[in-house]
């Protein structure tokens, strides 16, 4: 059975005094909930102090990081790598979320790059994949979603199932207001497993947990998360606050 799994993503907000308040709240409304394993995903420049935090209060949370390069070391200006983080006690990270696709401009290669740089490190990788409006209106979703685990899983075999993560983020959900249904979200959602298991078997696509990360907020997390094939949440804007956040993680255990 796929334990549920909810990582907020908490992307350019809270400095690292913030960063600890939230945590600190967040795990004061959710300390005693079982059955569901929870993640946060703060900036770089938080994970140290959240890290320390999470220590001192014997946390059970998972800590993430919202990206990362692919190489160990070298002269890469501004970069961050798997060994620093895992030095810091993170455990997972995301890689090809849509903004870093659409606004840094990364493309499936470099991707592709980053997600073994994070499964041969050790850590779990959230490779997020997901198709605009306009892919969609034009009937190319499947398409796209198709051909970026093609070319993002290049070189992954069945072997390193555990330590990866999907998240479908359905760009034209996010923040647009426009919603996309939990059929909408289990229709692909379904079609990302059978694509695993055509890719790695059957037994490897049951393990690999599915998120769904387009707009997940307290009132539509029990209708998206209840869905067959989806095992979670990839939280943003919801995740920046305790209670939000605290309410979609009691919704994944019903």
């Amino acid at each position: 059975m796929r334990i549920p799994l909810i990582v907020g993503n908490w992307k350019m907000y809270k400095n690292h005094r913030e960063a600890v308040e939230l945590v600190a709240g967040l795990w004061d409304m959710i300390e005693g909930v079982r059955g569901v394993e929870v993640a946060v995903c703060p900036p770089f420049t938080s994970i140290p102090a959240v890290a320390q935090f999470m220590v001192e209060r014997s946390m059970t949370l998972g800590l993430g990081a919202q990206d990362v390069f692919y190489e160990k070391e070298g002269a890469y200006t501004g970069e961050v790598s798997v060994p620093m983080l895992a030095s810091l006690g993170v455990g997972m990270a995301i890689v090809g979320h849509s903004e870093r696709r659409q606004i840094i401009g990364e493309d499936d290669a470099v991707v592709a790059k980053k997600l073994r740089a994070v499964i041969n490190g050790g850590m779990k990788a959230i490779l997020c994949c997901g198709e605009t409006l306009e892919e969609r209106e034009a009937g190319g979703a499947f398409d796209k979603v198709g051909g970026q685990l093609d070319l993002d899983l290049e070189g992954v075999t069945a072997e390193v199932a555990d330590n990866l993560v999907i998240a479908y983020e359905p760009i034209w959900a996010i923040g647009t207001g426009v919603n996309a249904t939990p059929n909408d979200a289990q229709e692909m959602i379904s079609f990302i497993r059978e694509k695993i298991s055509r890719l790695w078997g059957k037994e490897a696509a049951d393990d690999v947990r599915v998120l769904y990360g387009g707009s997940v907020k307290p009132d539509n997390a029990s209708s998206l998360i209840s869905m067959p094939d989806i095992d979670g949440a990839l939280v943003g804007g919801a995740s920046l606050k305790a209670s939000d956040f605290a309410e979609i993680v009691r919704a994944a255990i019903g």
